[in-house]
């Protein structure tokens, strides 16, 4: 199934350039007091001049660029740096990345809603930037826990779990469909496109996989301790492991109530533990409380890949690296597969244990 969402009926659109020449404050001022706070991070490609894709949330950026390699597209991250890319609130000057660019790559319905409204009002004044919908096609897990009345992130599938792309396997389909879209922009770029696609996921994807599920075989231990929000039942659902998040809704930015403290007490004398993950993008307030009041030792980073760090970006890390030297060295120590002086590459210890 294509994952873009191409203009109906071409006759009728607005182009881009019109939008901007003519049209871009009205446009604009169908987002503006719903979008807060932004601006496009370059990313780039081999090709200054050919299509733009402009991409609503980091991992998928990511996947786009590494897509995109040597053919004539340029994708950019919308999400500044250092910001999550789940709450973050984008205000109207945003709106002319995306109106200016030739897609669009979102995370689908009811996950950002002000990409919600960005796609709405692209659809409402007829303008030809296209849509790559990452979703398109996955299945998403059930919810674990219940959600806030107006939790962020479910909308008409209300119930599910959003976070799929923390599941390596159906992180593939969003590739795939990613793959198509760029496709759709630049035909004659159509077997490096494919090409590109098809080593990212066995090469990238395939390895974080066997990674992963290498770390969890070789657990004693089944139940992992977050301070974290409700963002990875992906990997406890693949792998077999109880990922137990101390802030149970969706939100990065949920609060952490009395009774979620006590419940993730109880987890951690049951089992246990004595060291647990700490949301990179997240307050560490909830970490540090645990610290004081339980025999937990240390706390190490966890991300859902939804945003990066400046030092992250210096480094031109993408998904692979942040699953490589975030998510497994910690999932290695909290599981108890390795002590933390012996975890990920030299240094990683001493800069990530209680980190602020």
């Amino acid at each position: 199934m294509m994952a873009i969402e191409p203009p109906n009926d071409h006759s009728r659109k607005l182009s881009r350039r019109q939008v901007l020449g003519a049209g871009a404050g009205a446009l604009a001022s169908g987002l503006a007091g719903c979008l807060t706070g932004g601006g496009a991070e370059a990313a780039a490609d081999d090709g200054a001049d050919g299509p733009v894709a402009v991409a609503s949330f980091f991992s998928f950026y990511d996947f786009a660029r590494e897509i995109a390699r040597n053919t004539p597209i340029t994708v950019e991250n919308l999400v500044p740096t250092g910001l999550h890319g789940h709450g973050w609130e984008p205000d109207a000057s945003i709106t002319r990345d995306i109106i200016d660019a030739d897609a669009f790559i979102h995370v689908g319905p009811d996950f950002q809603p002000w990409a919600d409204r960005a796609i709405q009002t692209l659809e409402d004044d007829d303008v030809d930037t296209a849509r790559i919908n990452v979703r398109e096609g996955i299945e998403l897990e059930s919810l674990a826990a219940s959600l806030d009345r107006d939790e962020e992130g479910v909308g008409q599938d209300r119930g599910k779990d959003p976070h799929f792309w923390l599941d390596p396997r159906r992180a593939k389909q969003a590739v795939d469909n990613i793959a198509e879209g760029l496709v759709a922009l630049a035909p004659a770029a159509e077997a490096t496109l494919r090409d590109n696609a098809e080593t990212y996921k066995a090469d990238v994807l395939d390895r974080i996989d066997a990674d992963y599920a290498d770390i969890f075989d070789r657990a004693d231990r089944n139940v992992v301790q977050l301070a974290a929000h409700n963002a990875f039942q992906y990997i406890g659902t693949r792998y077999g492991v109880e990922m137990r998040p101390l802030v149970v809704n969706l939100a990065a930015s949920g609060d952490v109530k009395p009774s979620d403290i006590t419940a993730a007490k109880a987890v951690i004398e049951e089992n246990d533990i004595r060291y647990i993950g700490a949301g990179v993008f997240e307050t560490r307030k909830p970490a540090r409380q645990l610290l004081a009041e339980t025999a937990v030792e240390a706390y190490y980073p966890v991300t859902p890949y939804a945003g990066v760090r400046e030092d992250w970006v210096a480094n031109d890390w993408g998904y692979e690296e942040i699953a490589d030297r975030i998510n497994m060295p910690t999932f290695e120590v909290v599981l108890g597969n390795t002590a933390p002086e012996d975890a990920g590459p030299d240094g990683w210890n001493e800069t990530w244990r209680n980190f602020e």
